[in-house]
């Protein structure tokens, strides 16, 4: 895959004690973690960790491995989750990182690695935002954190806290022998600001200084009768060291106010949202000092309760600010409360939504509603609050009244030419002549399929790997066909035990389709073992797909072209007529056209430079052909495919066009073809820097057309 990062933002990398790095979020952790002596990095790409884990890889080769810092792209989060068990046993730091959903995946070995409890710092560096910025289901990490004994640190959006908590991640993890959990949201990943740098710490142990002797520590493995002391100092020696810990080095902010009494709890970067909205209430200043006492937790997990009654103790109301559900600081928070027998009246989910993003718009109504009941219940300041409350309800219905027409909800779409599409096509024009089968899909791009134009209703939506294996049951309990999909990332990560594993072995009656377009797409084409080289850029094994599927024992195999339509539907008529082989897989075999076109690219771009001979393809629609049918849309939900005034002024349906985001992938003629035997659609070849053999035939080609129709073309 190219760079995401350039040369020049990787060099800052190599910046020491005294100067200024500037990038963004993920340069800037990345950066935390090399001065903070880490040994050792993987992971698995999920939003928004995935520009972390691209970071990573870019710096591999110039920066990290001269350090001897080994670092390696996981089969899947379980897999990252087990490197940290190197942290159990040896004093060695290192890091891992994944979506918020990753956690689940990682559970079992991560179960094992903080029961252990690790003696050197042990970082995950978790994508979470509560709703759909970091994946398609809302998960918190601070449940999970809770049941295994994992601290949680969430830094407030400022890059210079980042950088801190990243190395008071590794100490506080040191001290309290407990992995910490990094909350590394969209937020505070993709904000850009400068940070102060330190020199690089080289590690103790790295595969410049390997490991001469295994060390043998029975009682840090979690077998009985050592399980049992495990559980035992999770609870009596973790936690408070972690507690005391966190106070003596003041990780979590108190601003105070003016002592009127009136307090606010917020975590991370809800901090920010949290000065963002009172600066809009008139009650902050533009770097957010304000009047009102402000606890903010950089570290959410554990709490440390004197902190808490500390905070609480001469406030008479204070609003917790905490994003999702559950809401499990305010609970323990309002417990700390009662436990300690305060006066203090809280306020947190009665004035803000349950579930959902809290944005400014939002906090701005919630800490406007608590002021006004609190604050300015009896006194003229009140209809001031309410004043800029209606004024943003006010700007909000102007900005909506702004468009002619509202703005409409668009649905995710596939990339133009992605090699997906054409599956859906084929499958959405046999729907004509065959019984709609059921759909199972798990997580990836292929889920858009679910979307118009195709409209493939799932009988289920579940995890990565695990669409197939949802089948099982229906396949035996329906008598229409059921199909699967499954990308060739999903295939590596988990599917392969997960779903076609559980197939082969139960007998599945079930078609299952792998999309092997080389990378792992839906998180920002990173590479996967189909791709032919790891994310350090190594050539790997031959991988094969197919040569798997046939060890698993799968009997119906085919490959297919997913651009050849007419192919694509022959494999599907013939895996739902063979009813009773069992599993019956097709492997649809095509470069993601979105990294396919990011090589291209480039390489025409030189080409043109060098003056060498550039074909581009292109197709088109005949306005003077075209009846404004647009089947060519109903089966493809290309966005290089659109509609515009036809010429004919007897008709008043639009007619089909291709605009210049075209990549020629030709599924828009190949589905009329297909749909209706359309003849509005040509294909033309742009060619630059012609040969003479070209020219020449060009000029014949003219004047044969020419003399055919009897004019001058």
């Amino acid at each position: 895959m190219g760079r995401n990062y350039s040369k020049e933002d990787l060099a800052q990398l190599h910046l020491g004690k005294g100067n200024e790095l500037h990038g963004d979020g993920s340069l800037i952790v990345l950066k935390a973690l090399l001065e903070s002596g880490v040994a050792y990095l993987g992971g698995y790409p999920g939003a928004p960790t995935s520009s972390l884990y691209d970071a990573i890889a870019d710096a591999y080769h110039d920066v990290l491995e001269p350090m001897g810092v080994y670092f390696e792209g996981s089969g899947n989060e379980a897999a990252a989750a087990a490197l940290l068990s190197l942290s159990v046993h040896y004093p060695v730091r290192g890091a891992v990182n994944w979506k918020v959903v990753g956690s689940n995946v990682a559970a079992d070995a991560l179960a094992h690695v903080s029961a252990a409890g690790v003696y050197g710092g042990a970082l995950i560096l978790v994508g979470e935002d509560y709703g759909c910025n970091s994946t398609t289901v809302a998960e918190k990490t601070l449940p999970y954190a809770q049941k295994s004994a994992c601290a949680v640190v969430d830094p407030k959006g400022d890059p210079e806290t980042m950088v801190r908590m990243v190395r008071e991640g590794f100490r506080l993890s040191e001290v309290s022998h407990m992995p910490v959990f990094y909350l590394f949201r969209t937020r505070t990943g993709n904000l850009k600001g400068s940070v102060t740098c330190d020199d690089n710490q080289e590690p103790p142990i790295s595969m410049k200084n390997r490991i001469t002797k295994p060390e043998v520590q029975l009682d840090r493995t979690t077998l009985p009768p050592y399980v049992f002391d495990h559980e035992r100092e999770k609870f009596t020696e973790r936690i408070p060291a972690a507690r005391d810990y966190i106070v003596k080095k003041s990780l979590n902010e108190w601003m105070p106010g003016d002592g009127r009494g009136i307090g606010i709890i917020a975590h991370g970067m809800l901090y920010n949202t949290v000065a963002r909205a009172l600066h809009s209430l008139g009650e902050a200043d533009l770097s957010g000092r304000t009047w009102i006492d402000i606890l903010c937790l950089n570290v959410i997990y554990p709490l440390v309760p004197r902190e808490v009654v500390d905070f609480l103790r001469d406030k008479r109301d204070v609003l917790i600010v905490e994003e999702g559900m559950p809401n499990l600081l305010e609970q323990e928070i309002r417990a700390i409360a009662q436990e300690h027998r305060l006066s203090v009246r809280l306020y947190g989910k009665d004035l803000l939504p349950m579930p959902g993003e809290y944005t400014p718009s939002v906090l701005i109504r919630g800490i406007g509603e608590f002021l006004t009941r609190t604050v300015y219940a009896t006194n003229g300041q009140k209809s001031r609050i309410e004043g800029r409350v209606e004024g943003l309800a006010r700007h909000l219905d102007q900005a909506r009244r702004a468009f002619a027409l509202p703005v409409s909800v668009r649905n995710p779409i596939f990339c133009t030419g992605c090699p997906e599409r054409p599956v859906f096509s084929a499958l959405k024009i046999m729907e004509k002549a065959y019984d709609r089968p059921h759909y199972a899909q798990d997580t990836g791009c292929y889920a858009m399929g679910t979307m118009p134009p195709f409209d493939s209703i799932t009988a289920s939506y579940t995890g990565m790997g695990t669409g197939l294996a949802a089948a099982g049951a229906l396949s035996k309990l329906s008598e229409k066909p059921v199909v699967s999909f499954m990308g060739d990332g999903t295939f590596w990560h988990s599917g392969l035990t997960t779903s076609i594993a559980n197939a082969v072995y139960n007998k599945q009656e079930s078609v299952l389709v792998i999309f092997q377009n080389f990378w792992t797409s839906m998180t920002g084409q990173q590479e996967n073992p189909a791709t032919g080289h790891n994310i350090r850029g190594e050539p790997n094994a031959d991988m094969s797909i197919l040569g798997v599927l046939k060890g698993m024992g799968v009997k119906w195999i085919r490959q297919t072209n997913p651009y050849n339509l007419k192919d694509s539907m022959k494999a599907f008529r013939e895996a739902m007529g063979a009813k009773g082989k069992g599993l019956r897989v097709i492997v649809s075999r095509a470069e993601c056209m979105l990294e396919k076109q990011r090589t291209l690219r480039p390489e025409k771009k030189a080409a043109l430079a060098a003056g060498a001979t550039v074909e581009d393809v292109k197709l088109g629609v005949d306005d003077e052909v075209c009846t404004g049918d647009h089947s060519c849309m109903r089966y493809n939900g290309c966005p290089s495919l659109t509609v515009k005034p036809g010429p004919n002024p007897l008709r008043d349906d639009p007619i089909a066009t291709i605009v210049n985001s075209c990549v020629g992938c030709g599924l828009c003629g190949e589905v009329a073809h297909a749909a209706v035997l359309c003849p509005s659609f040509y294909e033309a070849r742009v060619v630059s820097n012609p040969t003479a053999w070209q020219r020449a035939r060009f000029k014949m080609s003219r004047a044969l057309i020419g003399g055919v129709l009897g004019v001058r073309v």
